[in-house]
C-alpha cells in the first residue's frame, strides 16, 4: 500500500457555522487544547495532509499551514479524506475511519446524508485533477461508491456546537497534549514556576508547560477534570481555576478570575467569571464581567463590566439567529450565550443577550443590548449601527495584530476585503 494521505475537505454545510468561519477553514477551529486537524491529525496519523478549503479561505489557509498541500492532490497515493466539520473523538465512527486504510476498495462513509469521510486508494489517479476545487467536493468524492452508515459521527453544525464538544475535548486533549498524570508537586517541577502559597486540588491532573507561572494565593482544582497550563502561561495571584481547562501557550489569566470549563489559544487575556468558553486565540476578556456559555474568535476584546446572558427567564431553550438561513433557530440549549466573529469589539459595560451572534470585524459601544444579531463590518450599537469602513477595520486589525507580534499579511487583507463585499447585503437588512 502506497502512503496514506490525509485531506480535510470543507463541505456545503461549513456555512452553518457562520461567523466562526467567514475568516478561516472549518478545521481550523478551536475544540479544547486542539483544534479540529490537529485532532484528526493525531487520530490518523497521516504521512502527508492535504487541505481542502474554500476560495475566500484558501489564501489564508495557506499562510497557516504552510507545510501543507491545499487544494491540490498528491502526485500518487491513497487518500483519506475526512470532512473538516468531524470531530475525531473516541468511537465506532473513528474505528471504521482508522480501519478504512487496511482496505484495497474505496469506500464512502456516511450520516444522514452527510459525507462524513471517503477511502480512495490511488486517488489522484481515479480523481479528476481539479476535484478539490469544485465546491461540491463531497459529490465529486463519493459518486457511485459503496456506502457505511456512521450513526456516531459527531459533525459540527452550528457555533454552539463547540459547546457540547468543548469538556469531552478537554479531557481528550489534556492526555494527547501533556501525557499521562504527573506525580511530582507543582512547586517541584522545575520548567515552570509555582508559588509555595498557590492551593492544588489532584495535582497528577495539573499539567505545566515550560516557563508556566502560579502566582500567589492562586486556587486550581483538578477534581473535576484535567488543568492544563501552555508555555508561558501565567496565573496570577487569586484567580480560581476550576477543570477541565486549557490555556493556550502566552495567555494570561488575571487577577481574581474565576475560570471553569475554559479554553483558550495562544496569547489571550482572560480575567472575570468565564464559565464553558473557547477563546480561538489571540482574543481579550480581561476585565471584570460574565462570559457563559460562548465562543470568541481571534483578536476580540471585551470591554470592562461586559456581560453576557447565557440562561433565559423562562429557563427554556435558547434561539439563535443562524446567517446561513437568515432567520433565528432554536438551538436545543437551555445555556448559550455569545458567539463572536474574529476581529470584533465591544466597549465597556456591554450587555450580550442570550444566543447573541456577532460577525466578524464589529465594533460595538453604548448603553442597552445590541441586536441579536449583528452582520460583519457593523459600526454602533443599540441605537443604530453603519457600516464599519473597510480601510479602518483592515488598519485596526494591522495595529491589533502587531501587539501580539502576528503580521497582517496580503492574504488577510484580501480575506476581509471579500468577506466586506459578500456581506453588504446583510448589513443593508440588519442596519435598516
Amino acid at each position: 500500500m502506497s502512503a496514506m494521505h490525509l485531506c480535510l475537505f470543507e463541505d456545503p454545510h461549513v456555512a452553518g457555522l457562520r461567523p466562526l468561519v467567514d475568516t478561516r477553514a472549518v478545521y481550523d477551529l478551536r475544540l479544547g487544547g486542539r483544534t479540529l486537524l490537529e485532532t484528526a491529525c493525531d487520530a490518523f496519523g497521516p504521512s502527508g495532509l492535504v487541505l481542502h478549503a474554500r476560495p475566500i479561505v484558501a489564501d489564508v489557509t495557506r499562510h497557516a499551514h504552510s507545510s501543507a498541500a491545499v487544494n491540490v492532490l498528491p502526485d500518487g497515493g491513497d487518500v483519506l479524506f475526512v470532512n473538516g466539520r468531524y470531530v475525531a473523538g473516541a468511537g465506532e465512527a473513528l474505528r471504521h475511519l482508522t480501519e478504512a486504510p487496511a482496505r484495497t476498495e474505496a469506500r464512502a462513509f456516511v450520516q444522514n446524508g452527510s459525507l462524513v469521510a471517503a477511502w480512495v486508494p490511488e486517488a489522484s489517479a481515479r480523481l479528476p485533477d481539479d476535484v478539490l476545487a469544485r465546491p461540491a467536493l463531497t459529490a465529486n468524492v463519493a459518486r457511485d461508491l459503496p456506502v457505511t452508515d456512521l450513526d456516531d459521527a459527531t459533525l459540527l453544525r452550528r457555533p454552539w456546537d463547540l459547546l457540547d464538544t468543548l469538556r469531552p475535548a478537554l479531557a481528550r486533549d489534556a492526555e494527547a497534549l501533556a501525557g499521562p498524570p504527573v506525580q511530582a508537586s507543582l512547586v517541584d517541577r522545575r520548567h515552570a514556576t509555582t508559588h509555595e502559597s498557590a492551593t492544588s486540588l489532584r495535582e497528577e491532573q495539573i499539567h505545566l508547560g515550560t516557563g508556566a507561572t502560579i502566582k500567589p494565593g492562586a486556587i486550581l482544582n483538578a477534581e473535576d477534570g484535567p488543568i492544563v497550563l501552555g508555555a508561558n502561561v501565567t496565573v496570577h495571584e487569586r484567580a480560581v481555576l476550576r477543570g477541565p481547562c486549557y490555556f493556550g501557550p502566552k495567555t494570561q489569566v488575571k487577577i481574581g478570575a474565576n475560570m471553569e470549563g475554559v479554553a483558550t489559544g495562544t496569547w489571550c487575556k482572560i480575567g472575570g467569571e468565564v464559565h464553558d468558553a473557547v477563546l480561538q486565540g489571540f482574543s481579550n476578556k480581561g476585565h471584570p464581567g460574565f462570559l457563559g456559555h460562548s465562543v470568541l474568535g481571534r483578536w476580540c476584546n471585551l470591554g470592562a463590566d461586559t456581560n453576557t446572558s447565557n440562561l433565559k427567564n423562562d429557563y427554556g431553550t435558547v434561539s439563535a439567529y443562524a446567517p446561513d438561513e437568515g432567520r433565528f433557530v432554536d438551538t436545543g440549549r437551555q445555556f448559550a450565550g455569545l458567539f463572536m466573529g474574529d476581529h470584533s469589539k465591544c466597549g465597556i459595560n456591554t450587555m450580550f443577550n442570550t444566543g447573541t451572534i456577532v460577525g466578524a470585524n464589529c465594533n460595538l459601544f453604548g448603553g442597552d443590548f445590541p441586536p441579536r444579531y449583528v452582520p460583519p463590518f457593523s459600526w454602533g450599537g443599540a441605537s443604530g449601527f453603519t457600516a464599519y469602513r473597510l480601510d479602518k477595520a483592515c488598519a485596526v486589525a494591522e495595529r491589533v495584530m502587531g501587539r501580539r507580534d502576528t503580521p497582517f499579511t496580503d492574504a488577510d487583507r484580501a480575506l476581509l476585503t471579500a468577506l466586506f463585499e459578500r456581506t453588504q447585503d446583510e448589513r443593508a437588512e440588519h442596519h435598516s
